[in-house]
């Protein structure tokens, strides 16, 4: 397996969207060992009240995380950049053990090696109950999201 993560750092508009679009497609797979290789194996993470260091903590903390929260779907948007450095909005919707529905909102601070691995991920998130039929976000349970399907500043979020 290749240690880089392309695209790689200085990141334009143009790769920062690409790169902020790799980080959806792969969460969205809820593969947490695929995930987890995004990231430098020393990658620092505080999670909301989380501090995670590492690939293994990472991944065993995806692993949780999944299980808890089930028909996961998320959209993540770019929302400013620099040359190694990208600031991400996102929501995804998921379902828990007692068939509760949530819609979680958050904002990520990312900071890459010249690699493109992600070596420091801090994540601020705020679950809101929403009804079933509330949800916005429709399309096969781990599969990356459609291309067509609306961004979150379509569908007002």
């Amino acid at each position: 397996m290749s240690n880089r993560r392309p695209p790689l750092p200085p990141f334009t508009f143009e790769t920062a969207v690409q790169k902020v679009r790799a980080a959806e497609d792969a969460w969205n797979s809820r593969d947490p060992a695929r995930v987890a290789l995004a990231y430098s194996p020393d990658s620092t993470w505080r999670n909301r009240s989380s501090f995670i260091k590492g690939r293994a903590q990472i991944e065993a903390f995806l692993v949780a995380k999944w299980e808890q929260e089930h028909d996961y779907r998320l959209i993540k948007e770019l929302w400013a950049f620099t040359q190694e450095r990208l600031a991400v909005r996102f929501a995804y919707e998921w379902r828990n053990n007692a068939g509760h529905w949530f819609r979680s909102y958050g904002n990520e601070n990312w900071a890459f090696d010249a690699n493109g691995l992600m070596h420091t991920r801090h994540a601020s998130i705020n679950d809101v109950p929403i009804k079933e039929a509330q949800r916005l976000f429709f399309w096969n349970r781990t599969a990356p999201r459609p291309v067509d399907h609306p961004s979150l500043s379509d569908l007002g979020l």
